[in-house]
């Protein structure tokens, strides 16, 4: 079995209506740009809040991926 180099990089994704979609938003948008992504981690979730209501949910999550050769 070979050797492997993952690299770890943390991204925020928003969404006005869930954490889920958040997270998911990061996650897609970092596969448009890197290849072979391993694991996606959810790290923080809060919320972005205007006069008393929710106008926002913020995930950020840690997405690693792999060094090619």
């Amino acid at each position: 079995m070979s050797e492997s180099v993952y690299k770890i990089i943390e991204l925020v994704g928003t969404s006005p209506d869930s954490w889920e979609e958040a997270a998911a938003s990061a996650v897609e948008r970092a596969a448009k740009s890197l290849r072979d992504l391993r694991i996606a981690e959810i790290v923080e979730l809060d919320m972005q809040i205007t006069d008393g209501k929710v106008q926002a949910y913020r995930a950020r999550v840690k997405v690693s991926f792999k060094y090619q050769d």
